[in-house]
């Protein structure tokens, strides 16, 4: 019972009436709201009526304490008749808010009091949820809705107070949607530029040229793009029915063309492949049919132009070509291990002649340098004989055995040139005249350059002394090739 009210037995009609009312109010409100208006029954009829036998004495139920409700705080925006009608004072006017029968006018007051404070609470509760930053679309709904119990009027309260923080928190509730709409764009727009990137590189991949692509390694991108694609359509934001449309449809489109040259170029390889196996079946074949070859010189002339062949030719699959080459490789083995093995007899046949032409090449270095034409060639014809007759030497010391008796050749060579080069009598001739020549000249110019001296000529005494020093220069080398002739 409200505070400065004495209790009744706990059996009274008025007290059971009060009970039932506090203990139910949720579920009552719309009665409680309209309720139907009976006379209260006087003290005679309730003496008239009968007495009950009295009863066995039953344990008493404790009863549930109501809400405290500030009575004070409510008088001030509310009264209650001695009938139980209740009104509510708003900006200076009364407004009838129901009626609540056989009870005294604080509990009648209380009543409608604690249905104010049951709204009061459920703003509360909506400003720490605004606070804590709830759904902003679940907290407008609230909003309207508490504005709707407002307008009822079947409370006694502070109605203003409480309009005034509906406004506030409809304020806070638009802010936060606002910022929620602006979180959602910047995290849709994200998403899209996700997707349009997934997109982008999956057009990129099929837009290349076939020829260049590295397949292994794109079909494996284009098969990580599809994966990234349905995880975003399975986790990721939703961006709109016909924004999610066409960009799909670009995706398959890409991974469609893609497909396509990837199909092509395959077919194409295993195409080239076919072609390349068979020409170089081709030429393993031939590589065989030598391969047992003794014609030598042949034989390794007609592996060089097959080598030639190969390496113009198409490559196969790598496993293909690999397995074609050992058998190309193979067969030019088995014939270059046969020639190698005839040439080894044969390098060990010719040691003997090795040791002779050793011996010639250590004689005829022997002549060097050239002091005797005459002796030196006549020398060099005896060594020569023997040479031809000593017969071929391995193949390994061909090359250095020839090399030591051609410096001997080369030696004697340049002698006789230079022995002609002296003795020609056109070049006498020629050194003659060119020395008559420059000497002639060269008196013409030191006539000059005297004349010049005597009319102080600068120019010309430059001229002439340069001219002279030339032309004595030249002279110099003349007389030496004409000391050679003599």
């Amino acid at each position: 019972m409200p505070a400065g009210h004495s209790s009744r037995p706990a059996g009274t009609p008025r007290r059971e009436r009060f009970l039932a009312v506090t203990q139910s109010q949720q579920s009552d409100e719309t009665t409680a709201e309209t309720p139907v208006v009976k006379p209260t029954p006087s003290p005679t009829a309730f003496a008239g009526r009968p007495r009950p036998a009295p009863a066995a004495a039953v344990p008493a139920v404790p009863a549930v304490p109501a809400p405290v409700v500030d009575l004070a705080a409510a008088a001030a925006f509310g009264r209650a008749d001695d009938d139980g009608h209740v009104f509510l004072r708003l900006d200076g006017e009364e407004h009838p808010v129901g009626q609540y029968p056989g009870a005294s006018r604080d509990e009648a007051l209380a009543y409608f009091a604690r249905k104010f404070e049951d709204i009061t609470a459920q703003i509360t509760l909506l400003e720490q949820r605004v606070e804590a930053k709830a759904a902003a679309s679940d907290m407008s709904k609230t909003v309207t809705h508490l504005r709707d119990q407002l307008a009822e009027r079947n409370f006694v309260g502070d109605v203003n107070a409480a309009a005034a923080r509906l406004d506030a928190l409809e304020t806070a509730v638009k802010e936060l949607a606002g910022a929620e709409r602006a979180a959602h764009e910047a995290a849709r727009a994200t998403e899209l530029a996700a997707r349009e990137a997934i997109v982008a590189e999956a057009e990129q991949l099929a837009g290349q040229e076939p020829s260049t692509i590295q397949w292994k390694t794109s079909s494996a991108r284009m098969n990580e793009l599809f994966e990234a694609w349905k995880s975003a359509q399975k986790s990721g934001l939703r961006l709109g029915r016909a924004t999610e449309e066409g960009l799909w449809k670009r995706f398959r489109s890409a991974r469609t063309i893609f497909d396509r040259h990837r199909r092509a170029f395959f077919s194409q390889l295993d195409s080239n492949n076919a072609a390349a196996k068979s020409a170089k079946e081709k030429l393993i074949a031939d590589a065989e049919a030598l391969s047992s070859s003794t014609d030598w010189g042949y034989a390794a002339g007609e592996y060089r132009r097959l080598m030639d062949q190969w390496k113009a030719s198409p490559r196969a699959s790598r496993k293909e070509d690999d397995a074609l080459w050992a058998r190309f490789r193979a067969a030019q083995d088995v014939f270059f291990n046969a020639r190698q093995s005839a040439n080894n007899a044969l390098d060990e046949e010719f040691g003997a002649n090795l040791v002779v032409k050793e011996e010639l090449v250590a004689e005829a270095q022997a002549l060097l340098p050239i002091t005797d034409l005459a002796a030196a060639k006549k020398a060099l014809q005896s060594i020569r004989d023997r040479w031809e007759d000593a017969g071929k030497v391995p193949r390994g010391d061909m090359q250095r055995i020839e090399a030591g008796l051609r410096k001997v050749e080369d030696a004697v060579r340049s002698a006789e040139d230079e022995t002609w080069r002296r003795s020609d009598p056109e070049a006498k001739a020629r050194t003659s005249s060119a020395l008559v020549q420059l000497e002639a000249t060269i008196a013409g110019l030191r006539d000059e350059l005297a004349d010049a001296e005597r009319a102080g000529d600068a120019r010309k005494i430059k001229d002439a002394t340069e001219a002279l020093a030339a032309r004595e220069l030249w002279l110099e080398q003349v007389r030496k090739a004409a000391e050679d002739f003599a």
